[in-house]
């Protein structure tokens, strides 16, 4: 996962702050769509919106069917979370 793509995803997208969360509590744990929108204080069709752009883009894995389904960062991500994280930190201030 290039770093220019990790900036465009957080930094260059509208969106890009609530992945950017996403990615934070993933890091965790998996979680489905409605933990991470309770979780997150966010609409569950906004989450719903933001893992399909993470799971198309490969920043996330899933495993399971419709609600129960649990979403996991990709091994990719994983790799590359270092990286995430200063796009991050840098994004906040």
């Amino acid at each position: 996962m290039q770093k220019k793509f990790l900036w465009w995803l957080i930094v260059g997208t509208k969106g890009g702050k609530n992945r950017a969360r996403i990615i934070n509590e993933l890091k965790e744990r998996p979680y489905n769509i409605h933990q991470l929108a309770e979780k997150l204080e966010l609409d569950y069709k906004t989450v719903q919106h933001h893992m399909g752009v993470l799971e198309e883009s490969g920043v996330v894995t899933s495993s399971g069917e419709k609600y129960g389904k649990l979403y996991f960062l990709s091994d990719k991500m994983e790799e590359n979370y270092d990286t995430f994280h200063e796009i991050w930190t840098q994004f906040q201030k």
